[in-house]
């Protein structure tokens, strides 16, 4: 034990990072230190159960020596969603995160009470694979955020990994929340499946269109089938304006007119008069109204409202009230 680093020791809990620990962690990482301790996390394999509770003890006393534990109200998560994305995609992203089950992210619950800022101290930086593994383990809105963050050589770096990231044994995962509460880990399964086209296109879908087409122009220029493949499994805000009458006037019933007119400022006069048709008339001259007086906004803010219709679709779609296609998606409905 005295014979490893505090980089060696932070590998093994920064392997089993999730969800909100792991989110605000990686907001303030630095990249000149992410080389150093990725290369430990690499070579990390199973220890013993009496070394990882060593190493526990050793993080807990640093936290309370620096005074940095803190007592988490229950409104925390609610907290950190509107802080990370905003009140237009807060409620959505808050009644998935109530469905999640607490034992798909031990670490986040046995670290909740940690101030993140000592999580910071005592884990650094990550090689691009590890960082991968990490955001592979986070919601998209939050992957996207933090992948946002990083150079546009990093996030093609990080993008290529995660993508082809298919599994990490579980015990990586487990360990650590295991130890916190001074049990050996059983390894009741093999694997878990982390990674792949369909969460990079989740979290392509939740980042800002400039990122978006920087990581998806790298990925064509080096990798076209996996370009391809990812940009088939995407949604985007013209996607749902294809839909058919039906389908785009069930989302309207849904989304509200603020999110609609910000959305509609980066679309075309062509798809702005198709939402126009299926609304009502009084509902389509009031929505022309506030688009004539709306005074600029930010590409990012439009962004926002278009995410937040986006997921309001998705949803839709997984209730089965509607049907979308993806992309270039060739596929016909009959």
């Amino acid at each position: 034990m005295g014979n490893l680093s505090n980089e060696e020791k932070a590998a093994i809990l920064v392997l089993s990072l999730d969800e909100e620990a792991a989110a605000e962690v990686m907001k303030h990482l630095k990249a000149s230190e992410i080389k150093r301790l990725g290369k430990h996390m690499s070579r990390v394999s199973t220890i013993s159960s009496e070394m990882i509770t060593s190493i526990s003890k050793e993080f807990f006393s640093l936290a309370k020596e620096k005074g940095r534990l803190i007592s988490v109200r229950e409104d925390f998560t609610k907290n950190i969603v509107l802080k990370a994305v905003g009140e237009a995609e807060a409620e959505n992203i808050l009644s998935e995160v109530a469905s999640i089950r607490t034992d798909d992210n031990p670490i986040t619950e046995k670290l909740r009470d940690v101030d993140p800022k000592v999580l910071m101290d005592f884990t650094r930086s990550e090689h691009p694979q590890t960082i991968a593994l990490i955001l592979a383990h986070l919601r998209p809105d939050k992957a996207a955020q933090i992948l946002e963050n990083f150079t546009p050589e990093m996030q093609f770096e990080i993008t290529r990994r995660m993508a082809t990231l298919k599994s990490v044994p579980q015990e990586y995962i487990d360990e650590v929340a295991k130890t916190l509460e001074k049990e050996i880990v059983t390894g009741a399964t093999a694997s878990q499946d982390i990674g792949g086209v369909r969460v990079m296109a989740d979290i392509l879908n939740k980042m800002n269109r400039a990122s978006e087409n920087a990581i998806m122009t790298a990925l064509e220029d080096t990798d076209p089938e996996l370009a391809a493949g990812i940009r088939n499994l995407m949604l985007t805000f013209e996607d749902i304006l294809q839909l058919d009458d039906r389908g785009l006037q069930e989302i309207l019933r849904e989304v509200s007119s603020e999110d609609i007119g910000k959305a509609l400022k980066l679309v075309d006069e062509g798809l702005r008069e198709k939402v126009f048709r299926n609304m009502s008339k009084r509902g389509a001259e009031m929505l022309k109204e506030e688009l004539d007086i709306m005074p600029p906004i930010k590409v990012s803010e439009a962004e926002v409202s278009q995410r937040a219709i986006i997921e309001i679709a998705k949803k839709m779609e997984a209730e089965g009230r509607i049907v979308l296609s993806r992309g270039d998606a060739e596929d016909e409905y009959v």
